[in-house]
């Protein structure tokens, strides 16, 4: 009866965080064309995703790595001149 019971509270516990990450991922998406910060719902989505899917964790890694990327080519860092 426990294993049962650990077995289903699992697969609730999965269920809720597929629910409310793919609420706040698919909330995200739609902010690129509505007004709304896209750019910070849409990783918050995915973090909440990363939790239990393994996907969700390689996207986030992926778009963490993406966005580094285009920092430093944006704004590269800066050399001091010796004193």
């Amino acid at each position: 009866m426990l294993d049962m019971l650990r077995v289903t509270g699992r697969f609730v516990r999965k269920g809720l965080i597929l629910a409310v990450g793919a609420t706040v991922l698919l909330t995200g998406i739609a902010m690129l064309v509505l007004p709304g910060p896209a750019v910070v719902v849409i990783p918050l989505g995915l973090a909440i995703l990363a939790v239990e899917f393994a996907w969700a964790k390689r996207w986030l890694d992926r778009s963490r790595s993406a966005v580094s990327a285009i920092g430093r080519t944006i704004d590269p860092p800066r050399r001091t001149l010796p004193p």
